[in-house]
This record gives C-alpha cells, sequence and structure tokens, in this order.
C-alpha cells in the first residue's frame, strides 16, 4: 500500500467525526461535505510526518474551515431546511436500537438548531469543538486567533447563550449535574464498572502541567484508563459549576486548589482539571450555590 493510500484510510477512519463536526458548523449535510473535502485538500499538501496528532490535526482543521466559511458568507448556513434532517452519525461503538436512534436524532436537531441560530461563528466553532467534541482549550485557541484563556470565556458565553434556550435535555445543566454526581460517587466507592458506563468510549481527560505535579496525568483517552485513574480518589471533591459546566472543586487548607469540568452529553466526553492559580483565578466557580470566584 502506497503512502498516499495509507493516508487516505486514515482519513477515511476519521469521516464521520469529520462530518458531525462540520454538520454542527454549517448546519447543511451538503456544506459539510464539501468542508470535509476541503480538509482532506489542506491534509494532502501538509507534511504529515509534522503531524502528532492526526485526529486532533484534522478536526480542528475542520474547524478552521468551517469558520472560513461562515465569516465569508460562503455557507448556507441561514436555511433552516437541513437542521432536522440526515444528522451524520459520531463514532459511537455497539450502536442503539432505533427507538433510541430517532430520540437521539430529534434532541440533536434541535440542539443543533439553537446552536445555528443562537451563536455567532466564533462562538459556533468554541461550542461545538469543546462542548461536543471535547478538544481543548489550548487545541481550539489557534484556530481563532485567540488565547486560551479568552477561548475559555467564549464558552463560557457561548454556552450560556444555549443553555438558555435550549429544549435539548442533553444540554440541561440539571441533567448534567446528576451525571457527574453519579461519576463522582462511582469514584469515591471504587465502582470502577459504573465509571466505565459514565464515560464515553472516546473520553479524554486533560489536566494543566500544576495539575500533574500534584499528581494527575496530563492527558489519558479512553473510558477503561480514565476510570482507573478515577477509581478510589474523589473524596475530596465537592460539587460545583465551572464556568456554567457541571464539576467539582477541591478545597485544600480553605482554598481551591483543583477544579474539574466536564463535558455531557449522553456521557462524559471530557474531563479537564485546573490547578494553575492564574487559571482558577479566571474561572467563575459556583459551589454549594454559593458564587466563588477562585483566587
Amino acid at each position: 500500500m502506497s503512502d498516499t493510500d495509507l493516508l487516505a484510510q486514515r482519513f477515511e477512519a476519521q469521516r464521520p467525526r469529520l462530518r458531525a463536526v462540520a454538520h454542527r458548523m454549517l448546519g447543511s449535510t451538503a456544506e459539510a461535505d464539501d468542508a470535509v473535502q476541503d480538509t482532506w485538500l489542506r491534509l494532502s499538501r501538509t507534511d504529515v510526518d509534522a503531524i502528532d496528532n492526526l485526529p486532533g490535526w484534522l478536526t480542528t482543521t475542520v474547524g478552521r474551515v468551517c469558520l472560513d466559511r461562515l465569516r465569508s458568507g460562503s455557507s448556507r448556513h441561514e436555511q433552516a431546511a437541513d437542521v432536522t434532517g440526515e444528522e451524520p452519525p459520531t463514532e459511537v461503538p455497539g450502536g442503539r436500537d432505533p427507538e433510541q436512534e430517532a430520540l437521539l436524532a430529534e434532541s440533536v436537531g434541535r440542539a443543533l438548531e439553537v446552536v445555528l441560530t443562537t451563536l455567532g461563528p466564533t462562538e459556533r466553532l468554541v461550542f461545538v469543538l469543546h462542548d461536543m467534541f471535547a478538544v481543548s482549550f489550548e487545541e481550539i485557541a489557534p484556530v481563532v486567533d485567540r488565547s486560551s484563556t479568552a477561548v475559555r470565556q467564549i464558552a463560557s458565553r457561548a454556552r450560556r447563550r444555549v443553555q438558555t434556550r435550549s429544549a435539548d435535555p442533553r444540554t440541561d445543566p440539571v441533567r448534567q449535574r446528576r451525571v457527574v454526581d453519579a461519576f463522582l460517587a462511582a469514584s469515591r466507592e471504587g465502582r470502577f464498572d459504573d465509571l466505565v458506563t459514565l464515560l464515553d468510549p472516546y473520553v479524554v481527560l486533560r489536566a494543566d502541567a500544576t495539575a500533574v505535579r500534584m499528581g494527575g496525568m496530563g492527558e489519558l483517552r479512553g473510558s477503561s484508563p480514565v476510570a482507573d485513574f478515577f477509581n478510589g480518589r474523589a473524596q475530596g471533591a465537592l460539587p460545583a459549576f465551572v464556568d456554567g459546566m457541571a464539576g467539582a472543586v477541591v478545597v485544600r487548607d480553605g482554598r481551591i486548589a483543583l477544579a474539574l469540568s466536564f463535558t455531557v452529553t449522553d456521557q462524559i466526553l471530557g474531563i479537564e482539571v485546573v490547578a494553575d492559580p492564574d487559571q482558577l483565578a479566571a474561572l467563575d466557580l459556583v459551589v454549594d450555590g454559593l458564587e466563588e470566584v477562585a483566587g
């Protein structure tokens, strides 16, 4: 097999995910397919050996392609006819039964309509990549030419707007709170199988350098490794909302030492751990019903 054929094979393995990102950005199956094709053309002109993480590179690149289309006005995203039409599949091993698929398609259609009609191009990209596909703020920052702190603030603003407008139970903060609370309880009680069930098979755990020095992991991927890491560890975690997302904090010596935010749809897609004092100070934290700004 030639290098080109091998690259094409690797790209095809990522196509469903890329198409799902593009569809959520543009609201049109045809536009999504065009954006994915543009992403392939960019990849074919790139030195692949210099790409450390091909799935991550492709996800952020298709996001950049979509953002360019939205900003140039070339996308027909204002046409809402396709919003509740075909939804490209995401990578969910094992699938769902037909009834579950129908319910999911309906809820995704409602959520997508809210995203398309409520958010501007930059907010839309940040929300889709981070909240729907667990891409880190650091990876999104160069795509939108902002600092990671600014991207976090954009995500928080976008999330509040979507939650205000959306009737989709998957974006309901109360439901997200229940999922995260169940995860924290399973962690405290050492229920490994329950942790795996609550985590998406492709879940990503990311922690900053300060959290790593405190005993965390810089990055873990997959439900089993992440469940193994958290098994029995959440003894001191307190439920919280972190930038409007269901999360948790760890308090030491009267100060917040760690903040964990969770990206939740039907399962937990991503977990971000922040311990750097400057980053903590930039977070909006609500703990036990009382708003506290860390720092």
